[in-house]
C-alpha cells in the first residue's frame, strides 16, 4: 500500500503531508490522541482524494456537482488545514500552561473545538466515500485503484471513531454523552452545508475549498450558537450541562461574530420577505423564478433589501451582542467610540488605508482596461498592496487592524449580495466594476478572490490573539500572501516547467 501510495505523491500532497508529520511529531504525550486522529484523518482524505481523482470516479462527482473549473479536487487540503491549525493552537497553549495557569479552561475549550472541526472534516469525508461507491472505479488505470483506496479509507473510520471516544471520556472537564452528540452535529451539519454550498454556487470552488469554508463557518456559528447557550442559565442550566465556552472573549470578537452571522441570515431574511412581497403584489398568480430575480433590479426590492440590511444590523444583531457581552452602550456607539479614542493613531490610519486603497484600485483598474498582461498577475498587485496597508497597522494598532478586518469582511459581504442580486441603484455598476479584476478562478455566481486575500491575513491575527510565544505568527498571512503567494505566482507563470498537481494548472 505505501508504495503504491508514493506514486500518487504530487507537489501539493508531498507540502500538506510534511506540513502533517512537522505538527504531529510536535505534540506532548497529552496530545497524542489529537495528533492520531490528524494522521487518521490524514490517510483517510488522502485515500479519498486519489480516488476522487480517478477517471472514472471523476464524471459521477461532476454530474452530482460543478467543481471549479481546471482546479485539483483539494479533498486533503481542505480536510486537514483547520485540525492541523487548530492542534498547532493545541501545542502552543499547552506549553504556555506552567507559566500561565488561567489558560487550562482556553486550552479544554480549544480541545473541543479541535475535535468539532476534525469529526466535521471527517464526515465529510466519509459522505465522499458513500458517493464514490456508486462510481465505476473499477475501470481506474491507477496502479492503487479507487476501489481499493476506498477500502483502506473506510477502515480508517473505526479507529478515529474509537479515538474519539476515548479522548472524550478522557478529559474529566467533559461529559460524554452531550459531546459526543456535539460532534455528531457538527459532523452532519458541515455533510449538509457543503451540498449547499456547491449546489448553490456551481463552479465556485473545488471540493476541497467548500470543505474548507463550510467545516470553518459551521466551527464559528457553532461556537456562537454555545456561547448563548451558556448565557441562558436559567433555561438549561449549562452549568451542569457543561457547555464549555472560553471567558476571555473580548468585545472586538464578539462584534465581529455577530455582524458576520448577521449577514450571512440577511439573504434568508430578505429571501423571505421578498417572496411574502412577491404573492401579495401578483396574487400568487406568477410566482417564478424569473419574476422573483426580475424584481431583484427593481426599487421595491432595494428598499426590502436594505430594510432587511438595517433592521439586521442595527437591531437583531446588536441584541444579540448585548446578551452575550457586557455592552454599557449600543455596540455600533462602541466601536465609534474606540475609534477615536485614540484618534491620532487610528483615523490616521483610516486615511492612510483609504488613501492607498483609492490609488491603487484606480490605478489597477486603468492598466486592466488597457493593458495585455495576464489577470492573475495584475491581481497579484493587490497582494503587494496588502502588504503596504497590513504591516503598519500590525505593528503599531494591532487591536484595531482586528476590528478593520472585520468590518472590511462585512462590507465585501455586503457589496457581494449587491452584486449578485443585481440591487437598485448600485449592483450593476459594482458588477462591471469587479468583472476587471476577474480571471478565470471567479465564476459566473460568485466572485471569491478578495474574500481569500482578506481572509487569508485575517485569519492569523484573529487565530493569534490571546497567549503568543511567536511574534511571527500574526504577520504569517500577510507575509506568505503579499510576499510569498506573489512571487510564486510571478515566477511560476514566467518561467514555470512542472506542474504542481496532475490535475490541477498551477
Amino acid at each position: 500500500m505505501a508504495g503504491a501510495l508514493l506514486e500518487h505523491v504530487n507537489g501539493e500532497r508531498a507540502v500538506v503531508l510534511v506540513f502533517v508529520s512537522l505538527v504531529a511529531f510536535s505534540v506532548p504525550l497529552s496530545l497524542f490522541l489529537e495528533a492520531f486522529a490528524l494522521s487518521l484523518l490524514t490517510v483517510s482524505a488522502l485515500l479519498v482524494e486519489i480516488s476522487a481523482e480517478s477517471s472514472a470516479a471523476a464524471p459521477l462527482l461532476l454530474r452530482r456537482f460543478r467543481t471549479r473549473p481546471g482546479a485539483s479536487s483539494g479533498i486533503l487540503l481542505g480536510a486537514v488545514t483547520l485540525p492541523t491549525v487548530m492542534l498547532s493552537r493545541l501545542i502552543q497553549l499547552s506549553r504556555a500552561l506552567p507559566r500561565h495557569d488561567n489558560g487550562i479552561e482556553e486550552l479544554s475549550y480549544l480541545g473541543m473545538q479541535y475535535w468539532n472541526v476534525s469529526t466535521s472534516c471527517f464526515a465529510v469525508l466519509i459522505f465522499l466515500r458513500f458517493l464514490l461507491q456508486h462510481s465505476p472505479t473499477n475501470a481506474s488505470s491507477f496502479c492503487l485503484r479507487g476501489c481499493q483506496a476506498l477500502v483502506y479509507s473506510s477502515v480508517s473510520a473505526v479507529p478515529y471513531l474509537v479515538t474519539c471516544y476515548l479522548a472524550m471520556k478522557s478529559n474529566e472537564n467533559w461529559i460524554l454523552r452531550n459531546n459526543m452528540l456535539c460532534l455528531l452535529c457538527y459532523g452532519i451539519a458541515t455533510v449538509m452545508f457543503i451540498q449547499h454550498i456547491l449546489r448553490t454556487f456551481p463552479s465556485c470552488a473545488s471540493f476541497g475549498e467548500a470543505l474548507l469554508v463550510s467545516s470553518g463557518l459551521v466551527l464559528y456559528f457553532g461556537d456562537m450558537l454555545a456561547r448563548t447557550i451558556s448565557k441562558m442559565d436559567f433555561l438549561l442550566l449549562s452549568s451542569k450541562r457543561n457547555v464549555h465556552v472560553n471567558g476571555a472573549r473580548g468585545e472586538i470578537a464578539t462584534v465581529i461574530q455577530g455582524v458576520l452571522l448577521g449577514l450571512f441570515l440577511v439573504p434568508v431574511f430578505y429571501k423571505s420577505i421578498l417572496r411574502i412581497w412577491l404573492y401579495f403584489t401578483t396574487l400568487g398568480k406568477q410566482r417564478s423564478q424569473e419574476v422573483e430575480e426580475r424584481s431583484n433590479r427593481g426599487i421595491g426590492s432595494a428598499i426590502v433589501f436594505y430594510a432587511s440590511l438595517l433592521v439586521m444590523l442595527a437591531i437583531l444583531v446588536p441584541a444579540w451582542m448585548y446578551f452575550v457581552q457586557d455592552f454599557h452602550m449600543h455596540p455600533l456607539l462602541w466601536v465609534l467610540n474606540f475609534v477615536v479614542t485614540d484618534p491620532l493613531k487610528r483615523i490616521a490610519l483610516c486615511m492612510y488605508w483609504v488613501s492607498v486603497i483609492c490609488v491603487s484600485v484606480l490605478r489597477f483598474y486603468d492598466i486592466s482596461k488597457n493593458s495585455k498582461t495576464e489577470r492573475i498577475l495584475l491581481r497579484k498587485y493587490y497582494h503587494l498592496v496588502a502588504v503596504l496597508m497590513f504591516v503598519p497597522a500590525l505593528l503599531y494598532q494591532p487591536a484595531f487592524l482586528d476590528l478593520a478586518f472585520g468590518a472590511a469582511l462585512a462590507v465585501f459581504l455586503v457589496l457581494e449580495m449587491i452584486r449578485v442580486w443585481k440591487i437598485w441603484p448600485l449592483g450593476n455598476l459594482i458588477h462591471q466594476f469587479m468583472n476587471a479584476f476577474t480571471d478565470h478562478r471567479d465564476s459566473e455566481i460568485l466572485i471569491v478572490s478578495h474574500f481569500s486575500l482578506l481572509l487569508g491575513c485575517a485569519l492569523p491575527k484573529w487565530m493569534s490573539s490571546g497567549f503568543n510565544d511567536r511574534p511571527l505568527a500574526p504577520f504569517a498571512g500577510i507575509l506568505s500572501l503579499g510576499i510569498g503567494d506573489t512571487m510564486a505566482s510571478m515566477v511560476g507563470h514566467k518561467y514555470g516547467v512542472l506542474r504542481w498537481s496532475k490535475t490541477g494548472s498551477k
